[in-house]
């Protein structure tokens, strides 16, 4: 059983890389339940629309508004962490909001709040608006 910890202490706890790595495989969970649900006939494929940098570098921004302090620094200290290689068909840019994109969904797991990371993920893609591939 996850031992259950406060705000700070997941934040001094676990580095931005780190509550990035987790953040990338929770957001990978709420996508294929998302395209499972939905029904998607080739959800590996559909799921390119989310996970990319470019996708989650858009969805970072429709959720900028609603996201509370604690959560925007979080989403900071992702952001500007060191960013040593950037994916083709990323701009650097769109790279660091995407891995802060993940530390916050990182975030929200360690302490617990799966429920606000569901919330915030349909806030970052409403009605399965989401970034075309091209392709």
């Amino acid at each position: 059983m996850r031992e259950k910890i406060g705000r700070r202490e997941a934040v001094e706890r676990f580095s931005s890389s780190q509550l990035a790595y987790l953040g990338d495989a929770v957001f990978e969970v709420l996508v294929r339940d998302k395209l499972v649900r939905d029904g998607v006939k080739t959800p590996s494929v559909s799921s390119l629309g989310y996970v990319t940098a470019a996708a989650q570098s858009a969805a970072a921004e429709r959720i900028a508004d609603r996201m509370t302090e604690d959560e925007r620094d979080v989403f900071r200290r992702g952001r500007n962490d060191v960013h040593t290689g950037v994916p083709k068909g990323a701009t650097p840019a769109q790279y660091r909001r995407a891995t802060g994109f993940e530390a916050l969904f990182g975030y929200l797991y360690i302490l617990g709040e799966t429920g606000r990371a569901a919330e915030l993920f349909d806030i970052a893609f409403p009605g399965g608006d989401r970034e075309e591939t091209e392709g």
